[in-house]
């Protein structure tokens, strides 16, 4: 059943794309059939391919490298409150210059290759990661806290067996939302500049009027995504099998 559902919307959005196409009367050249996607996908399966493993790596990469940035500054915020003073303007900056604004400086920084690829997704999935986990450490049950400081456990104690396990649930929506979002740095990176990955792919068929390869490099980011979402999201529900959000999503 878990398959299913997605597979069935999948051909939910072919027939509505189809029927689009059939009722508003649209030139291919500005929205190529499915059809004629799929045979293109199938016709350059080798180049596309290569790029998408390209990308794929950027977003895997990024996700691993911004998830253990964002929770290590999570448990620094948490743990030494001078810390928050130099670390919290960092995050609203990191948020308040568009990423767009950001890439071309990462490209000519760290070069064309994989690199600043990777750290325009770590700088996405920063952000989220931290501000999750961050609060989840700061909203712990005080009935908790004050029963481990009556048994004399110490600050590090607290920490390690309280308020990150407390806290995994919060961390967890927002590695959600960082694996979502994970698509973004790579696919930018690639547009400003670079020879390789799908955001490469796409301008290159595009600036040469093959509309179909960039809608078949377009949908197969998009099936990247969401496996990429729904295997972080089940390792997360196999690992935080306890949490009340896992028992409300089996009612």
């Amino acid at each position: 059943m878990s398959i299913l559902k997605p597979a069935l919307v999948l051909v939910t959005l072919l027939i509505i794309w189809q029927f689009i196409i059939i009722l508003s009367d649209v030139p291919p050249y500005i929205l190529p059939p499915p059809f004629s996607v799929i045979e293109a996908a199938v016709a350059h399966a080798d180049i596309i391919l290569n790029h998408a493993t390209i990308t794929f790596i950027e977003m895997v990469v990024g996700l691993v490298i911004g998830t253990l940035l964002g929770s290590s500054s999570a448990l620094v915020l948490s743990y030494y409150r001078p810390a928050r003073q130099w670390l919290m303007p960092i995050l609203v900056i990191s948020q308040a210059i568009p990423v767009f604004a950001l890439a071309p400086i990462l490209v000519l920084w760290l070069g064309y290759g994989m690199i600043s690829k990777i750290a325009m997704a770590v700088l996405i999935i920063y952000f989220p990661v931290t501000a999750a986990f961050f609060d989840g450490l700061k909203n712990t049950n005080l009935g908790y806290l004050d029963l481990a400081h009556t048994m004399g456990a110490s600050k590090s104690s607290t920490l390690a067996h309280i308020r990150v396990p407390a806290a995994l649930p919060a961390f967890a929506s927002g590695l959600r939302v960082a694996t979502a979002m994970a698509p973004i740095g790579a696919i930018v990176g690639e547009w400003v500049g670079s020879s390789e990955g799908l955001g490469y792919l796409m301008l290159h068929a595009n600036g040469r009027m093959q509309i179909d390869v960039m809608f078949a490099a377009l949908l197969i980011l998009a099936l990247m995504a969401i496996i990429l979402y729904y295997t972080v999201d089940a390792g997360l529900r196999r690992l935080l099998f306890w949490s009340p959000e896992k028992k409300l999503s089996q009612l």
